[in-house]
């Protein structure tokens, strides 16, 4: 099993004017201790659910290109992107730069984006659960079209491209991962089956995660799609260090499962949380 650091919160330390510095001290770290990836969130409003809508929050991609610059070997997505917050032929094109930036780190990851405070507030537009799903689909296609030789048209119920150039091309071969973000059984995991390379679902419980992902294998089989094929991560959202032996049985408990990867999300200074996992790393890779 990896471990991914999940660079969530820019609100330490309190400087605006030592964000960057610390972003990239922490990237750096991370990539040294043995982290496998290194992800951020698609917000611009902080999550209320952890904290206030003004808390410090950086555009995701941006903050990506700056430590690529600064790394060397860990890999690095957004998790998740938001479907509404760029257009499919831009969010290729951006990924692409992104990835031949970085010499092949680059995957993306996208879900289907919730947060309507921020969408509201920055003039996103906002419409029905139903149709951003739909959107979601279009834009994996279209990632998927663009990513490929078929330079042509296309034609979606709310998305048409004239082209579908990419030059360059993504370094990553064939192209970047997809990872698609979520749990939701009907559409989320299924749009999984018939896209995604990854899946990411949140950590709850092994018998929660073991249903997610009994619901994944079903919607495999009905796609013609090797379940194996697919890579399953988890976002970790609880502590580590309360308890670092009762962390690593529940890990234990997810890589029987077959999750091969968990997401862990630094809370307070992130430089010393780093510092303090890294001595997890090989135990987890163990598992």
């Amino acid at each position: 099993m990896d471990l991914s650091l999940h660079y969530w919160n820019f609100s330490h330390p309190s400087d605006p004017a030592r964000i960057a510095t610390t972003l990239g001290a922490t990237a750096r770290d991370a990539e040294q201790a043995g982290f496998a990836g290194f992800t951020v969130m698609d917000h611009y409003f902080q999550m209320e659910l952890r904290g206030t809508a003004d808390e410090p929050m950086l555009e995701a991609y941006t903050t990506l290109g700056y430590v690529a610059a600064l790394t060397e070997r860990i890999e690095l997505g957004v998790l998740v992107t938001g479907v509404m917050y760029r257009h499919p032929g831009l969010l290729a094109k951006i990924v692409t730069t992104l990835d031949v930036l970085s010499g092949g780190r680059a995957h993306l990851g996208i879900g289907a984006s919730w947060y309507e405070r921020e969408q509201v507030g920055l003039g996103v537009p906002v419409v029905p659960v139903a149709e951003r799903f739909e959107r979601l689909e279009e834009t994996l296609q279209i990632c998927l079209q663009m990513w490929s030789d078929d330079n042509g048209p296309y034609e979606g119920r709310h998305y048409q491209l004239a082209e579908t150039l990419c030059v360059p091309a993504p370094l990553t071969r064939p192209r970047p991962p997809i990872l698609i973000g979520g749990g939701g059984e009907k559409k989320t995991l299924l749009l999984v089956a018939r896209y995604a390379d990854a899946c990411n679902l949140f950590a709850t419980t092994p018998d929660e995660v073991s249903a997610k992902l009994d619901v994944l294998r079903k919607h495999c089989d009905a796609e013609g799609r090797d379940y194996d094929a697919i890579r399953k991560t988890a976002l970790y959202m609880g502590p580590v260090f309360d308890d670092p032996d009762a962390f690593l049985v529940g890990a234990e408990a997810l890589a029987g499962l077959g999750i091969t990867q968990l997401d862990l999300m630094p809370d307070g200074d992130p430089i010393e949380y780093v510092e303090r996992v890294a001595d997890l790393v090989p135990r987890i890779a163990e598992l």
